[in-house]
């Protein structure tokens, strides 16, 4: 079978985060079925009671779709579906965080994140660099988190660092005054301080304490544009509780003082 000979029916029209609830359709008279994408349901409760009426088999999965979706279920169903439907693809990270209501936390726990032009010419004029020039490498970032503090989004990061710093957590620490000056909370914690802490093995984002998106860097710190995004409420609740003890044994920015 190939990727094209399955339809997309419908998404639910309410959801615009990446892991959006929908129907697709192999329309193939002798193999054909259904496909629904929804939330992977874990609750031991829930599985309890629908195994009452039909066990679960260790092949199979058990998945939630809101009852909204229910026109797109019997558009399937029936076939009456318009050929040819897309969805609306995967979302960016970066639309994702536009599209926050209320919070946005993100927490960093690496000591190195690559290289740059700007990280290189800061380490070789001495770990100096003018305000001007610094500035101008924020300006993006300070207009982003400028518009989402501006309707009310709380945005808040911490970092996990070794001390004394990298090259790198110095160059950001240099840098961080920006950040603070956009709207953006920013707190530091020693490795030493907090490693008796209980956190994810990757850094992540979180939306609106609802959708995590884990992103993924090489050994040398760069990043490979690669996220894992969970929304899982029994999930999403200890990442968040997670990074909820690193913030409050984290030190603020403006009273961080690093260790030499």
């Amino acid at each position: 079978m190939s990727e094209q000979e399955i339809h997309f029916v419908g998404a639910d029209p309410d959801s615009k985060d990446l892991e959006c609830p929908a129907v697709f359709i192999d329309p193939d008279p002798e193999t054909g079925g259904f496909y629904q994408q929804g939330k992977l349901v874990t609750d031991p409760l829930i599985l309890a009671r629908l195994a009452k009426d039909s066990p679960l088999g260790a092949d199979e999965a058990i998945v939630w779709q809101p009852l909204r979706l229910a026109p797109t279920l019997a558009e399937a169903a029936t076939g009456n579906y318009e050929a040819g439907r897309v969805g609306h693809g995967r979302a960016a990270l970066v639309d994702l965080i536009k599209g926050a209501k209320h919070s946005v936390i993100h927490l960093e726990q690496r000591d190195e994140y690559g290289t740059e032009p700007a990280f290189e010419e800061w380490k070789a004029n001495g770990r100096t660099a003018s305000p001007e020039a610094m500035r101008e490498l924020m300006v993006d970032w300070m207009t982003f988190v400028g518009e989402l503090v501006g309707r009310g989004v709380q945005m808040r990061r911490a970092r996990i660092v070794s001390e004394p710093h990298s090259d790198y957590i110095a160059w950001e620490h240099a840098l961080t005054d920006f950040n603070v000056e956009a709207g953006e909370q920013v707190r530091w914690l020693s490795r030493r301080d907090g490693y008796d802490l209980l956190t994810p093995t990757a850094d992540f984002y979180v939306i609106d304490s609802r959708l995590v998106a884990f992103n993924f860097n090489a050994g040398d710190g760069s990043s490979l544009r690669e996220y894992e995004f969970v929304s899982d409420p029994l999930k999403v609740g200890p990442v968040v509780a997670a990074f909820d003890q690193v913030w409050n044994r984290a030190t603020p920015h403006e009273e961080y003082r690093p260790a030499r």
